[in-house]
């Protein structure tokens, strides 16, 4: 902080480098008088100072005019006092204090000025004019909306009945009018069994009618009742691969395990070797293969579908399963599917017969070629022999 160094003495004076001291501002009549005073003894112009300060030349030419109502409010301009004197080499706190004393009351003299750039004043004249542009716009949307609503009410129309109906009536019965009935309800029934397609009614002795096979036939009996059995015999489902298929060759084959949920699956031979084994997902399955001595090994049977040539033949009966007693079934229905076909060829071999002898009167009697007599020449007689009356004679 600079210091008011006042009058020095003449000796210091007379010295050839000796430069008036800056003049104090205790002795000027006001603080302007000794702020200009010590600028022109410092030889600055107010645009130097104010690029020095950087406070505007406007505020700085006010504080050495004294016109406190072109400063700004007091707290900057005390700043700005104690700039300027700083930058002139005066005492800082000095020249504050002196412009606290010639302006007491500086903030009533300078308010505080509203932020430039902000017009309030024309946003408080034209908001009356947008609130009102604002509640009309509102009121005519909803009155347009409340008349077409009361435009498209109607009236309800009137009702052509004359009177209610007997049969609308709570708990009323036509042409009763003696109140409510009683209901009575018995003891509930349980729920019917699960049903499938029903069989096909077959009239008896139609289709021996209709093959022309001969009800007293034995063997043509027979085998329209097998035939007959085996048609209404339920199909079972065949085996459609829904994932990986291990295990021999389907031609190779007669048994498939399928997993109907992810299980897992041991097959070991009968040595204690482990011929499969695998976590099988839903839909994957293995072909066992024929005349193989294992045993099945299955964590959840239930889980595990047989099929048996082709066919589905339920689950797995055990958790170990002898795979021999599965080949043995599959070889078995085999046996029975063949000779059921065997069967039904031999009922269409009768049935075709039986037509074609059915056919064969329809044609008429068939001629029957006759044979011509021949005459064989008679051997000559003796003389005075009669002719045999069993021999033609010749003509």
């Amino acid at each position: 902080m600079a210091l008011d160094a006042g009058n020095a003495p003449e000796e210091f004076r007379a010295h050839p480098d000796w430069r008036d001291p800056v003049p104090s501002i205790a002795d000027a009549p006001s603080l302007g008088v000794g702020l200009r005073r010590a600028r022109e003894v410092s030889g600055k112009s107010l645009a130097q100072l104010s690029a020095i300060t950087r406070v505007p030349q406007k505020y700085l030419t006010a504080l050495e005019q004294g016109e406190h109502s072109a400063l700004p409010s007091r707290v900057f301009t005390l700043g700005y006092v104690r700039a300027y004197a700083g930058a002139l080499g005066l005492d800082e706190q000095l020249a504050v204090e002196r412009y606290k004393r010639e302006a007491p009351d500086g903030d009533k003299i300078a308010p505080l000025q509203p932020p430039a750039g902000v017009a309030f004043a024309e946003v408080r004249r034209h908001s009356p004019r947008v609130i009102a542009a604002v509640a009309a716009l509102v009121i005519a949307v909803v009155g347009w909306n409340v008349f077409q609503r009361v435009s498209h009410m109607r009236s309800p129309p009137p009702a052509v009945i004359s009177e209610t109906p007997e049969s609308w009536t709570l708990g009323a019965v036509p042409g009763q009018t003696q109140g409510l009935t009683e209901i009575s309800l018995d003891v509930p029934r349980p729920a019917p069994p699960d049903q499938t397609v029903p069989v096909m009614y077959l009239t008896p002795g139609l289709e021996a009618e209709l093959l022309g096979l001969d009800p007293a036939d034995a063997d043509a009996a027979a085998a329209l009742a097998d035939a007959t059995s085996r048609r209404d015999a339920p199909v079972q489902a065949a085996f459609n691969p829904r994932g990986a298929v291990y295990g021999a060759a389907a031609a190779d084959s007669q048994v498939t395990l399928q997993a109907r949920r992810p299980t897992s699956l041991v097959v070991r031979l009968s040595d204690g070797r482990v011929l499969f084994a695998r976590q099988l997902a839903a839909g994957e399955a293995w072909r066992a293969p024929i005349g193989v001595p294992a045993t099945i090994d299955a964590s959840e049977p239930a889980l595990i579908g047989v099929y048996l040539n082709g066919e589905s033949d339920g689950a797995l009966p055990g958790q170990l399963t002898p795979l021999n007693q599965l080949n043995a079934r599959a070889a078995t229905l085999a046996r029975q599917a063949q000779a059921q076909a065997e069967a039904e060829a031999r009922a269409e071999a009768a049935r075709r017969a039986a037509a074609a002898a059915a056919e064969a009167p329809a044609a008429g009697p068939a001629l029957t070629p006759t044979a011509t007599p021949t005459t064989t020449p008679a051997a000559p007689l003796p003389a005075g022999a009669a002719p045999s009356p069993a021999t033609p004679a010749a003509g």
